[in-house]
């Protein structure tokens, strides 16, 4: 039987045919690279520097350790066992390579004890923490990081994984400012007290933000330390695997955002000049500094540094039975710029000379090693620029990740609420900027995430109502702005979702409007965690609107799931920028959405497929805080006439009072 080769990019895409070769190469160049690194056909099989370098315990109860130093003339353990002193009994062999080892007896080391490297190198010496460390634990008081032997009972697994993602609904979330108490939240209360919020709402999926250990909490995680290493500061291992294991129970996938983009440029922490050099695990140079994070950017040529990130996907996938990954800041990755001040206005800048193939083909590895290891693990990436082929299948030609971030949605939805009155939105521009998606990629869309509403910035609902939700966020207030901000907030995420290419994704809190922004503790705030934090208890009263807005994202996503919404294309039915309507189907439902501020619409018709409709969702229920002007449940039959209001498609007309700021979904039932 004949296997029918896959199509690659360029023979759906005409305007990548002139790319061709560049694609044509940059596939060689990975499959070369896989096939240098697999083993027996299998690149899990060649990737696992994590169970050879770093601590290990031998089978008869022992302790070995080995580290990569190249340039070092002399490796130390010290720690609590010796008194944090240098002594030839604790010194590291030379094995070839570069590479260090040391044998250690059972009755030197222990679970819970505290130990660092001393590496010297010609002209000096520092202590360091291993670059395999899995456990690294900072000194309360000097807020010095230590590397700890861990060597706890086994955890035993409860649950299988959830199971595959073809349509996720992301539930972004960072461990530590999930406590409403203005201090640093941990595994064990967000697995207590936020995975039943999570389930309820209707997300099927949790993105992890900040899990690899990092010396300075107000870097959100992004200023990686210890790649192998859990941040001690939530929790320990088993907790978090405990968390993973409920959330398997609930049915809840479970994400990492991963940081391959960069390191931590720490010395005493991480991985800068880890042996004395400069460029052991990074580019030498200018190339090897990033220029507006001061930190460092790894040598993707490099197959120490290859392994070494290969072996941490697999290390977080298999250790704590994870989903899959979200990996960060992939455009800096891509670009030698790393896209800085850059508009990616067409196809050359994807396959000219300013693109790093060795980041390319580092990143098609790790999408080829995920799906190896677990064919339901999914990966996103993170990218601005658009590159063509990131997320499309290797074989065609592409990078391999599964989904990309539909980033410019969250920036138009600002751009349109900073910039315009709602009064002149333009339906056209909403439509294409919600729908401009390349047909061969997955996309995952979302109004806002936790980007949008750092220090400095504002999330969606202060941005509409501002000052007036610290005034009249009780349902006894009347305020037109709150009016006006309560109803765009879930058009916004309703048009969002509806629109979505595959997956939608929030930020945990902002299903409820969560005020204000997110700001780390620093020194410019006196080391505040007033605004680190999630205040969960205003959306419980009844007499907050915060409520409200919350049961209406609920509802929300569970149409969306109900009627398999993201399974079929949306088609765009009426973009009336007159009267600021916009109507689109998508697989069974209509979503009609007046974003008129003043004007509702009696009788509205437009042209739609014949038939019976239900209305299933609407933004003006009581419960969501509307005015209830709609009646729930209320049944529409098409009318067999022409509509001067559509594309002409079709032969009937579906007649609908809209009212202002209003959004209606229906259901086709016959």
């Amino acid at each position: 039987m004949e296997i029918k080769a896959e199509k690659m990019l360029y023979d759906s895409d005409a305007w990548l045919m002139p790319f061709k070769d560049a694609i044509d190469a940059r596939k060689a160049r990975i499959e070369e690279a896989r096939d240098r690194i697999s083993v027996g056909g299998s690149l899990s099989h060649g990737v696992n520097n994590h169970m050879y370098y770093g601590l290990h315990k031998t089978e008869d109860g022992g302790w070995v350790f080995r580290e990569w130093a190249p340039n070092a003339t002399k490796l130390y353990l010290i720690g609590e066992f010796n008194n944090w002193r240098r002594s030839e009994a604790y010194a590291l062999k030379p094995v070839g390579s570069g590479n260090w080892e040391i044998s250690l007896g059972s009755m030197f080391l222990s679970h819970g004890t505290l130990y660092k490297l001393f590496v010297e190198w010609p002209g000096g010496g520092a202590e360091r923490l291993p670059a395999y460390v899995t456990r690294a634990v900072q000194d309360p008081h000097t807020k010095t990081f230590c590397a700890q032997v861990w060597d706890p009972e086994p955890y035993v697994w409860k649950n299988g994984k959830s199971g595959k993602r073809e349509h996720p609904f992301i539930y972004e979330c960072h461990i530590g400012m999930a406590t409403e108490e203005e201090r640093v939240g941990t595994f064990e209360e967000f697995r207590r007290d936020v995975l039943p919020k999570v389930a309820d709402l209707g997300y099927d999926t949790i993105q992890i933000m900040a899990l690899q250990e990092h010396p300075y909490y107000g870097s959100f995680g992004y200023q990686v330390s210890n790649f192998f290493a859990l941040s001690s500061r939530f929790g320990t291992p088993e907790e978090f695997k405990a968390l993973v294991d409920d959330a398997h129970g609930l049915g809840i996938a479970v994400v990492m955002d991963i940081v391959h983009s960069h390191s931590v440029d720490n010395e005493a922490e991480g991985l800068g000049k880890f042996d004395g050099r400069e460029d052991l695990y990074f580019y030498g140079g200018a190339q090897g500094r990033h220029p507006a994070w001061g930190s460092r950017c790894f040598d993707y040529g490099k197959d120490e540094t290859v392994h070494f990130l290969l072996s941490n996907c697999k290390w977080w996938l298999e250790e704590y039975h994870l989903d899959g990954f979200r990996f960060d800041g992939v455009t800096s990755m891509l670009y030698w710029d790393h896209g800085l001040g850059k508009d990616f206005s067409g196809y050359a800048q994807y396959f000219d000379a300013g693109v790093d193939e060795n980041a390319v083909t580092y990143l098609a590895l790790a999408n080829m090693l995920v799906h190896e290891l677990d064919g339901d693990a999914f990966t996103i990436a993170e990218d601005v620029s658009g590159m063509a082929g990131l997320a499309a299948p290797f074989a065609r030609g592409g990078v391999g990740f599964d989904f990309r971030m539909s980033m410019g949605v969250a920036d138009n939805w600002i751009k349109w609420i900073k910039t315009l009155s709602d009064d002149n939105w333009s339906m056209g521009e909403m439509w294409w900027q919600l729908t401009n998606k390349r047909a061969d990629e997955k996309t995952i869309s979302y109004a806002e995430c936790h980007d949008q509403a750092m220090v400095g910035d504002k999330t969606i609902a202060f941005r509409l109502m501002d000052a007036q939700m610290y005034t009249s966020m009780n349902k006894e207030s009347e305020s037109p702005v709150i009016d006006r901000g309560m109803a765009l907030h879930k058009m916004i995420r309703l048009v969002t979702a509806a629109t979505a290419g595959d997956g939608y994704l929030t930020f945990m809190g902002n299903e409820f409007g969560h005020p204000e922004w997110i700001d780390f503790p620093r020194e410019g705030n006196g080391w505040s965690f007033a605004y680190a934090r999630r205040q969960w208890s205003l959306a419980e009263p009844d007499w907050l609107r915060y409520r409200y807005l919350r049961n209406f994202d609920k509802a929300m996503t569970s149409l969306m799931h109900r009627e398999a919404v993201l399974e079929a294309k949306p088609e765009l039915l009426v973009q009336d920028e007159e009267k600021k309507i916009l109507i689109f189907q998508r697989n069974s439902c209509i979503f009609a959405l007046n974003f008129n501020p003043t004007a509702s619409f009696a009788d509205y018709g437009f042209a739609a497929p014949a038939g019976k409709y239900e209305a299933v969702l609407n933004t003006d229920e009581n419960e969501f805080d509307g005015f209830s002007r709609l009646k729930a449940g209320e049944v529409h039959f098409s009318v067999a006439e022409k509509s001067p209001n559509g594309s002409g498609r079709y032969d009937d007309t579906l007649f609908l009072y809209l009212p202002s700021r209003c959004a209606v979904v229906l259901k086709k039932i016959d």
